[in-house]
């Protein structure tokens, strides 16, 4: 089917696909597949859209709105959009992008993993594969050959695992040493103030998600329980060197209470604090 959306050139064809029961449930699967030529000025604006989409720019650039940030993808970037959440994509200058909106069981997974929630655009070193993948998808369509559903699949995981590629080559730029040896120091020179994953990730200027994981598979600890970890040690030191009380160092470790900091102790440690030092005197 030819395009009569405004600002879109009129070559411009799309190709509706309905999944089975059985394909909806086991694979991932296209939706829409297209290939569009837009006119200058083009916008368009989704509260939701029951789908995924992924597109590759094949000329000129464009403008994504969403998670409240801006990004922009351009000539030979793939960008990868969760269109059930508020989106937008808009150009001042004529571009051309050839497309697929997919859903699946695993769908949210693999977007997850690929974007960490966090960037929406990708460049590939070579996009050979994923062309040959996209182009083996809409011809399908347009030569009215659809493929079987498992091809259907095969073909869209294809194109996800280059971008989960790419995504973990990118991802070995970030010195991780740094960002944890930093992040580590910072909390134990911050052990009475806020010490939230979000707070933290925002500081090492990476998602919570990804922030997260970064983490334990530096430290061998998540994030929160490295911090109790790292409570409940300095809190045993202040229990047994000197004579503040309970409810002093409770504070002084950033415990929202006294109740709570003897709960956390005692399931660390096996006694209350006021029980370890006694015991320790």
């Amino acid at each position: 089917m030819f395009s009569k959306e405004k600002k879109v050139f009129p070559d411009s064809d799309y190709y509706l696909y309905s999944p089975s029961l059985s394909t909806q449930n086991i694979f991932l699967y296209p939706t829409i597949v297209g290939h569009f030529r837009y006119m200058a000025g083009y916008g368009l604006y989704r509260d939701s859209y029951d789908s995924f989409l992924c597109f590759l720019v094949r000329k000129g650039s464009c403008k994504i709105q969403i998670y409240d940030r801006t990004f922009t993808a351009e000539e030979g970037q793939i960008a990868l959009i969760d269109c059930y959440i508020p989106h937008s994509y808009r150009s001042d200058a004529p571009w051309e992008a050839e497309w697929f909106h997919f859903d699946g069981i695993l769908a949210r997974k693999y977007y997850e993993m690929i974007t960490q929630n966090e960037n929406v655009v990708f460049y590939l070193n070579s996009t050979y594969r994923f062309e040959k993948n996209l182009n083996r998808l809409y011809l399908s369509f347009k030569n009215t050959n659809v493929p079987d559903p498992a091809v259907l699949n095969n073909l869209i995981v294809n194109m996800m695992t280059e971008l989960i590629v790419s995504r973990e080559q990118s991802d070995k730029y970030i010195n991780r040493e740094d960002v944890i040896e930093d992040t580590v120091s910072y909390i134990s020179d911050n052990l009475s103030g806020e010490l939230s994953l979000k707070a933290l990730a925002e500081r090492a200027n990476l998602s919570p998600f990804y922030f997260s994981r970064l983490f334990k598979s530096e430290t061998g600890f998540a994030p929160y329980d490295y911090i109790l970890t790292l409570r409940i040690n300095h809190a045993k030191y202040l229990l047994l060197s000197t004579s503040s009380s309970i409810k002093d160092i409770c504070f002084q470790l950033g415990f929202g209470s006294e109740s709570a900091f003897c709960t956390a102790f005692r399931k660390k440690v096996g006694q209350t604090p006021k029980e370890f030092r006694t015991k320790k005197a």
